[in-house]
């Protein structure tokens, strides 16, 4: 049977992968960097579907930022490197506030997206959802085996961050038209790669396909 066929939402989570000013808001990072942010935002209708699914579903939801300290003593060399290249130097002052920054305005989550006082918000200093931060420890207390995920951007975070959980033994089911990515063939290459070998990374499900099939589980 199909991960969504079985699904069970008492063992899901709805997954919202960096979802924030700072990648889809003007004058953002993203923005900054001169990447599409029109791109970054058009799954933002699916989500907001998925999203109010979810929460009828009664399904556990967690909200994921990228961001650093104030003092960026948690920001690689590299890291402080490549963002410079790109032209969006993280720290440097933008008009929501210092770019990447966690408390920035910039930092924050999209005001369609915003959580709920029972939604867990993971702060994470890298692209995985698992690096340094208590992801694991949330989901494993709650009993989850099955993420269901979300975000931006695809061939980045949410790959770093399906990558990692395939590897700690969750199951995962990518929502095709609730990721984003400023480049339309890394976006599509990152969700081919999902489904090869009879499914690598997991599986690959519409965000209509999952609403249905979260509908379905509470009628």
């Amino acid at each position: 049977m199909s991960l969504l066929g079985g699904l069970q939402p008492a063992h899901c989570a709805l997954l919202l992968i960096d979802m924030q000013r700072d990648f889809c808001a003007p004058g953002g990072y993203a923005d900054r960097a001169g990447l599409d942010i029109q791109r970054l935002r058009a799954p933002i209708p699916a989500q907001q579907a998925l999203l109010s699914a979810s929460r009828r579903a009664g399904l556990l939801v967690v909200h994921t930022r990228e961001g650093h300290r104030a003092d960026l003593t948690d920001l690689p060399e590299w890291k402080r490197e490549r963002a410079e290249r790109s032209g969006a130097p993280i720290g440097q002052a933008g008009p929501m506030g210092r770019l990447l920054i966690r408390g920035e305005h910039g930092h924050g989550l999209i005001d369609e997206l915003q959580p709920m006082s029972n939604e867990p918000v993971i702060d994470k200093p890298g692209y995985s959802a698992f690096a340094h931060t208590d992801l694991e420890l949330l989901l494993r207390n709650r009993g989850i085996k099955c993420l269901l995920i979300t975000g931006v951007t695809t061939e980045v975070c949410v790959s770093s961050t399906l990558r990692a959980a395939i590897d700690l033994g969750f199951s995962c089911l990518t929502v095709r038209d609730a990721c984003g990515s400023p480049h339309s063939p890394l976006h599509d290459a990152a969700l081919q790669m999902i489904s090869v070998e009879g499914g690598i990374f997991g599986e690959l499900c519409s965000s209509a396909e999952l609403i249905k099939r979260l509908e379905m589980s509470h009628d």
